[in-house]
């Protein structure tokens, strides 16, 4: 894949701003250019980034139907009724119904869980979930990560006299369903000052507002914090604002005292004695707890977030290990299947973006194939499988490009949706497929614009190897916890040449091992280029090239540093012979 890179060189006048952050702040110009790149123009803004403060989380009760929400919890708990957190499959909805249900069993016993089956019962509220809760006395659901578009299911339950309080943080329709309460910061209604919580986040400050008004220390909540770093991390929101400060201190309980079955995911990850990041997170920890909702019932991740005993919680997390093993086999399987059929589609060459489908395709990994082609072809995505008489599947997008409206505007012809920017889910009849696929390509041949269909390298600053010191990396640790809205410092030297000892390594001799020089200094850096190993020739061939890269740990030597290269081009001069 070829990037074009981005870089803007700062004005004179962030520079002089930046010269002037860095001199309160005592950094160096460059970290304060940093800031002001993430539009931190103060010192008490700059303090409030570098040590995000729970105190500085917002109350809970601006968010609309919040009274409600409450006095409906304490209300049934005052009546002995029995209560159901009930969430959505994937990691999210998984945290989230483990942090609700672990914080108010300590304070109330007449209360179960429910995750429904993604093959028997779909996404969302379902009859059979209803039914459930009807034969066991349930008079209280807390929907979690979803419900904001099932209006017909909660209207069933209301029938039923089973009340519902939704936690979500999708994007609602004009009409939501009749429940008790509804909380949801991105209801056009509310004026919650933050819109971008996870669905974790938004149970989170449930707990926080029940805590609250009966008095519960707020102590009592930071060992549930891990849940909601996990959560903002795998659900991909921006990590900002409130986010950031739940993600700051989710990953430092996730490092020091995780719960239970956190710790066991961590131990079959070999993630032990290491300083776990987001991206720990999200290519390691997370797709553990989606896998048993993606290969069999995802309520078995939450029974292994929910355990107390930490033997019983490191046998359910080899299970679900050996899940995520068969479920990585399925999604290479698919992926490739459907790059062939990507490659033989003549007619899509030309769209901006790819609809594929494929009855035999598992459904609980069509979002991770999404997910993969999207990165590949750099083309907003849908991925369909059949399911009875319907299709069912999972839409991916690519930056600044909005996928849910592009399937709300075929909406006439589904039976559900839901989701937001970046990521959805929808339902159609199987024989709509073709003209879902035409009104949606040319929806978005409409509304992309050209530069979002090609990858693109937002260079931070434009550095030399004799700037890259300990004291800079340690500088660059401050700025986590990275993920949307506060991507990774990214750093662009020039004119870098091969030391004479760079090799291709990787079981498929697919990644190049580097170890570079520039013209300023005599340092010998270290960096690791993955799956670019098409570039070694060049490399060997001891012309320049310039490098894009982030600054990283070096997982094989103690308190060393490396180069995590992102893209390698030739040095504007030797640009023809590349």
């Amino acid at each position: 894949m070829h990037f074009k890179w981005n870089y803007v060189p700062p004005t004179s006048e962030e520079t002089k701003a930046a010269n002037e952050l860095g001199e309160k702040l005592n950094i160096s110009p460059l970290l304060a250019q940093l800031l002001i790149r993430r539009d931190i123009t103060t010192e008490s803004a700059a303090k409030r980034f570098f040590r995000p403060q729970l105190a500085d989380l917002i109350n809970p009760f601006l968010m609309k139907d919040m009274d409600l929400a409450v006095d409906r919890l304490n209300d049934a708990m005052g009546r002995k009724e029995r209560i159901m957190v009930y969430g959505d499959y994937d990691v999210d909805g998984c945290t989230a119904v483990a942090l609700v249900y672990k914080f108010l069993q300590q304070f109330y016993s007449n209360i179960d869980y429910y995750i429904p089956d993604r093959y028997d019962e779909g996404y969302g509220v379902s009859k059979k979930g209803i039914d459930h809760a009807q034969e066991t006395g349930v008079k209280l659901i807390i929907i979690l990560d979803c419900g904001i578009k099932a209006i017909d299911e909660i209207a069933y339950a209301k029938s039923l006299g089973i009340d519902f309080i939704i936690c979500d943080h999708h994007v609602p329709d004009e009409v939501m369903p009749p429940a008790v309460a509804i909380l949801n910061p991105k209801r056009p209604d509310d004026s919650y000052p933050f819109k971008h919580l996870s669905g974790c986040g938004v149970g989170f400050k449930f707990m926080q507002a029940f805590a609250k008004n009966n008095s519960i220390p707020f102590s009592r909540l930071i060992p549930l914090l891990d849940f909601c770093a996990v959560s903002i991390s795998a659900d991909i929101v921006p990590v900002t604002d409130e986010n950031r400060i739940l993600a700051f201190h989710g990953l430092k309980q996730l490092n020091q005292n995780p719960s239970v079955g956190l710790k066991a995911i961590i131990d079959i990850c070999n993630l032990n004695g290491r300083d776990i990041s987001m991206s720990d997170i999200v290519f390691k920890i997370g797709p553990r707890i989606n896998a048993s909702g993606r290969m069999e019932n995802g309520k078995e991740s939450v029974d292994l977030l929910v355990e107390k005993d930490f033997a019983s919680a490191l046998r359910q997390a080899k299970h679900i290990d050996e899940y995520n093993e068969q479920r990585k086999d399925i999604d290479k399987q698919m992926t490739e299947e459907a790059n062939q059929i990507v490659a033989k589609l003549e007619s899509q060459k030309h769209h901006s973006s790819i609809v594929l489908y494929d009855e035999n395709w598992k459904k609980g990994v069509i979002g991770i194939v999404a997910s993969r082609l999207t990165e590949i072809y750099f083309r907003p995505t849908v991925v369909l499988t059949r399911d009875g008489e319907f299709a069912t599947g999972s839409a991916r997008s690519v930056t600044g490009f909005d996928v849910y409206s592009a399937i709300k505007s075929c909406r006439d012809l589904l039976v559900n949706f839901g989701g937001h920017t970046y990521a959805a889910g929808l339902t159609l009849r199987w024989d709509d497929i073709k003209k879902f696929r035409e009104r949606f390509q040319k929806y978005v041949d409409l509304h992309i614009e050209p530069e979002q269909t090609e990858p693109i390298l937002d260079i931070d600053a434009i550095i030399d190897f004799k700037d890259i010191t300990k004291r800079l990396h340690a500088d660059l640790k401050k700025f986590s916890p990275f993920g949307p809205g506060n991507s990774k410092p990214l750093f662009c030297t020039l004119g870098v040449y091969d030391y004479g000892t760079s090799k291709v390594v990787g079981r498929e001799q697919e990644h190049i091992k580097l170890e570079l020089v520039d013209s300023k200094s005599s340092n010998i850096v270290n960096g690791i280029a993955f799956g670019q190993s098409a570039s070694a020739r060049y490399i060997k061939s001891k012309r320049s090239f310039d490098i894009a890269y982030t600054l990283e740990d070096n997982v094989f030597k103690r308190n060393a540093m490396q180069l995590q290269i992102e893209d390698i081009r030739p040095t504007e001069e030797e640009e023809q012979e590349f």
